[in-house]
């Protein structure tokens, strides 16, 4: 019977200990906000990369910086709109229950990068891919990339208190392009 008890007391404390973990653990996100000066939609269809100090594309070599597409150059995709079903919808498509698949990132530029990407060694590199879709060819823009940009979704209280002072966390880098 002492054993039993003691048995249900150390389940009892280990259930306690147990943490939550979030669906975002251990990645972080970079999100864009790419748009012309004095408009407030983005502009679409750009190329948009993580590059190293030389501007060259950063590979994803084994998944080191990033737990999605290895062996591939860092590329930001655009967040797009989900329907009542939870698949993609088409361009234009409208659904009564239409939401972002990220809903954190709304219609903004992204990418997903691991909590262990130091971010300060790379720069964000925007081309525009034709001009043709955008009204004009827009100039290349190469940016630095802190770490203050990576979008950190899994936090607990005292870093989100940590953070009250200061650069306000998760919120899109605000870029602003010219065309040529």
């Amino acid at each position: 019977m002492k054993y039993l008890i003691i048995f249900i007391t150390l389940i009892t404390f280990s259930a306690k200990a147990q943490v939550m973990h979030c669906g975002y653990d251990f990645t972080s996100y970079v999100v864009l906000d790419v748009h012309e000066s004095g408009k407030k939609e983005n502009i679409k269809n750009l190329r948009i990369t993580i590059v190293d100090s030389l501007g060259n594309d950063l590979i994803n070599t084994a998944n080191k910086y990033s737990f999605k597409n290895a062996d591939e150059p860092m590329v930001f995709s655009f967040n797009y709109l989900i329907g009542d079903d939870n698949k993609r919808l088409a361009e234009g498509a409208v659904a009564s229950k239409e939401r972002w698949f990220f809903p954190f990132a709304k219609d903004n530029y992204l990418i997903s990068v691991a909590n262990t990407f130091e971010a300060d060694r790379f720069q964000i590199k925007i081309e525009d891919k034709d001009g043709k879709e955008n009204g004009g060819k827009f100039k290349t823009v190469i940016l630095p990339l802190y770490s203050y940009n990576m979008y950190v979704l899994c936090s607990n209280e005292s870093q989100q208190a940590a953070m009250k002072f200061g650069r306000k966390m998760n919120k899109p880098v605000d870029v602003v392009l010219e065309k040529e």
